[in-house]
């Protein structure tokens, strides 16, 4: 162990500490609450229903914390317990050559974390899941997803990587700005692929049959001027009951996509108030400043990265006994959460900030207590917790919080009455 030994410890348990701690936050302040409906939501949800949630959210809490322990006793095993450094090495006399030698290594080092994290999915879904009555995933249906999600990683990260690793090993001293462009394109590449190409391969989507419902979308998407490829109707029922829509895809590849649950319990004026919200973040180009943003955090962090491959403490402080630009992306893959943890806070502050706006335009362009009903039937058919904790939900939360999203949707209502 060197320097960097000490300074990575520090960083992980901090982070870890910092979690635990607003996770025993947020369960004590849910337990505080459960046996109270807040006010402004008692006219819609029963008590039984905010009971419910709260029992659903510390469980889930609960098993978060138990998962994030594990995960620190693992990554200290594959770093500081000489696990990376055993898989390089188990590939070095295999595969002599550098690139293969680096795909392979990162590949199956994913692959078997994949396997190590396997137990606790399969206790979210078929444990926590099933008992609260949300999962309808069969094993049939999970195990096809396992598999194809491993296939799809092979073939996909397969080559992006063997890009990735040429380009540092060839490239000379301005690699990184290469890797940069070639994961910026890469990123703009799925967001086209992935609604006409991967995501049916996952679920069904067919086009939405109700002609009412979809007269009254058309005529939205008008008055917006928003165009898209159509609007889907998935089959989300197969895996959970919980409720969703979203929009996929980029510049006139977009789909409109609706989770058949959220259609069963959503009323035609409010389907079209969530849609509104959804429009919203494309009118205030929310998705393009969020891929900007990523786009400069990623060059931020491949300019850190390139100094770190240079330096010899990086490799020895996390157990690794050569270096190679393998081992130096898959370290600082592993290591950068928890150095970078603290910024958290700013990017769900900054997608907070991003939903108020949206829901602003929805207030523009469609009924808004129809916004409040909606919101109200999600809150309680997916079981989001109604008492969240302030400092809890600062940190984790992209959405605001049940309480005051409503109050401030109330707020605007009224002030447009007066």
């Amino acid at each position: 162990m060197n320097a960097f030994s000490y300074v990575f410890i520090s960083a992980l348990s901090l982070h870890w500490g910092v979690q635990l701690w607003l996770d025993r936050r947020q369960i004590r302040r849910i337990r505080a609450h459960r046996d109270r409906v807040p006010a402004v939501f008692a006219a819609f949800i029963p008590l039984a229903g905010h009971q419910k949630a709260a029992d659903y959210n510390v469980a889930r809490i609960r098993f978060g914390m138990i998962e994030s322990t594990i995960g620190v006793l693992l990554l200290l095993a594959w770093t500081l317990g000489g696990g990376l450094n055993l898989l390089d090495q188990f590939w070095r006399p295999r595969l002599e050559q550098p690139l293969a030698h680096g795909v392979a290594f990162l590949l199956s080092a994913f692959l078997l974390m994949a396997l190590l994290d396997l137990p606790a999915t399969i206790y979210r879904t078929f444990v926590i899941e099933q008992r609260f009555g949300f999962n309808r995933t069969t094993p049939a249906t999970f195990v096809g997803d396992m598999l194809k999600s491993a296939l799809l990683f092979s073939m996909l990260g397969g080559p992006l990587a063997a890009a990735v690793l040429w380009l540092m090993q060839q490239e000379g001293r301005w690699w990184w700005l290469k890797v940069w462009a070639l994961w910026i394109g890469f990123s703009l590449v799925m967001q086209w692929a992935y609604p006409t190409l991967i995501a049916p391969l996952f679920n069904r989507f067919s086009p939405l049959a109700d002609a009412a419902l979809m007269r009254r979308i058309e005529a939205l998407l008008r008055r917006t001027g928003f165009t898209s490829r159509g609007v889907f109707v998935m089959d989300g029922s197969r895996r959970s009951s919980h409720g969703n829509a979203y929009f996929t895809g980029f510049g006139r590849h977009k789909r409109i996509v609706f989770f058949d649950t959220l259609l069963k319990e959503l009323l035609p004026e409010e389907i079209e108030a969530v849609l509104a919200h959804e429009l919203g973040h494309f009118r205030h180009r929310h998705v393009i400043k969020r891929l900007w943003l990523l786009a400069g955090l990623s060059l931020a962090g491949l300019a850190i990265l390139d100094w770190l491959i240079q330096a010899p403490w990086f490799y020895a402080g996390v157990g690794m006994s050569q270096p190679s630009t393998h081992a130096a992306l898959m370290i600082f893959l592993l290591l950068s959460p928890h150095f970078t943890f603290l910024l958290q806070p700013l990017g769900a502050w900054m997608s907070r900030r991003h939903e108020f706006e949206a829901d602003d335009y929805a207030l523009e362009q469609s009924d808004g207590r129809a916004l409040v009903q909606a919101l109200v039937k999600l809150y309680r058919e997916n079981a989001n917790t109604l008492t969240p904790d302030p400092l809890y939900s600062a940190y984790h939360d992209s959405h605001p919080p049940a309480p005051l999203r409503i109050a401030y949707l109330q707020r605007r209502l009224g002030a447009a009455a007066a």
